[in-house]
C-alpha cells in the first residue's frame, strides 16, 4: 500500500550542533551563577567585562596581581537577569541555526566569538575613551547576537520575519532598523543597563568580517586562473617539444 508523510508545522529552524551546545553552555553558566550567592558575586568579579580590569593589575591570589585579558571571552556566559539570557539565547536559536547550516560549524563558532569579543573590544575601548563606567560590569552575549542578526540580514535578506508574530517585515529592513535604534540609543544615553557600545561593536566586526571574507575569495579566484594560464603554457611547451621530436624522428642522421 503507498504511504504518504505527515505534515508537519515547525515555529522555527531546527537547533544546529553548534548553537545547541551554545545554548547549554549558557543556560548552564546561568543556573549556576543566577541566584544572588557568593559564586555569582565571584563570577561577575573576575569573569565579567570590566574596562577596569583590563586596564590594571587586578589582585588575584595574595602577592599575585594580573589584568583580567580573559574577560572579553568569559563575559559572554554572563547574564544579568532571566529574561536577558532567554531573549539571547532565543535569537541565537532563530537566526544563528540558518547561518550555522549555511556556514558549518566550526565557522559559524568562530563567527560568533569574533562578534562577541569584538563587541567586548569595542565596548571598552569607548568607556575608556569617555571615561565612563569603567568599573561597571557589561555581561551577556548580546554583541555576539547582534553580529549574528547583521550577517542574517544581508545572507538572507529577503526572508520575512514577524514582529509580534504578526507583522512581517525582511530582514534586511528588521536588521536596519534595529542598527539604528542601538546608534540612537548610544547618541543619547539612558539611565539603563544596557551596553549599546557592545551591540553596535557586535555588528561592526560582523560587517568587516563579511566584507574581509570576500577578498580572499577574490584572491584564490585569481590564484586558479593563475595555476590554468600556467598549465596552459606548460602544455603548449610539452606539445611543441613532442612535435620537434617527431620531427627529428622523420630525418636522416649522417
Amino acid at each position: 500500500m503507498p504511504r504518504y508523510g505527515q505534515a508537519s508545522i515547525s515555529f522555527g529552524p531546527p537547533l544546529t550542533r553548534m548553537v545547541k551546545y551554545l545554548v547549554i553552555v549558557t543556560s548552564a553558566v546561568f543556573l549556576l551563577t543566577y541566584p544572588q550567592t557568593p559564586i555569582r558575586e565571584w563570577a561577575f568579579d573576575y569573569f565579567s567585562l570590566r574596562p577596569y580590569d583590563l586596564t590594571h593589575l587586578v589582585p588575584l591570589i595574595p602577592g599575585v596581581s594580573l589584568p583580567l585579558i580573559w574577560e572579553p571571552v568569559t563575559y559572554l556566559f554572563l547574564h544579568g537577569g532571566l529574561w536577558h539570557v532567554i531573549l539571547n539565547l532565543l535569537f541565537l536559536w532563530m537566526f544563528g541555526s540558518d547561518l550555522e547550516q549555511l556556514w558549518g560549524p566550526r565557522r559559524f563558532l568562530y563567527y560568533f566569538f569574533l562578534t562577541g569579543i569584538g563587541a567586548g573590544i569595542v565596548d571598552v575601548l569607548l568607556r575608556v575613551v569617555l571615561q565612563s563606567n569603567v568599573k561597571v560590569p557589561t555581561v551577556g552575549n548580546s554583541g555576539a547576537v547582534y553580529g549574528i542578526l547583521l550577517a542574517y540580514g544581508i545572507l538572507f535578506p529577503d526572508r520575512p520575519i514577524f514582529l509580534w508574530l504578526v507583522i512581517p517585515v525582511k530582514a534586511k529592513w528588521f536588521v536596519l532598523g534595529m542598527g539604528v535604534i542601538e546608534f540612537l540609543s548610544s547618541i543619547n544615553p539612558a539611565e539603563t543597563s544596557v551596553s549599546h557600545f557592545a551591540h553596535l561593536g557586535g555588528m561592526l566586526f560582523g560587517f568587516l568580517y563579511l566584507r574581509g571574507s570576500r577578498i580572499p575569495s577574490q584572491w584564490q579566484l585569481r590564484y586558479q586562473e593563475w595555476r590554468r594560464a600556467r598549465l596552459r603554457r606548460k602544455f603548449e611547451l610539452y606539445m611543441r617539444h613532442q612535435d620537434k621530436r617527431k620531427d627529428d624522428a622523420g630525418r636522416w642522421i649522417n
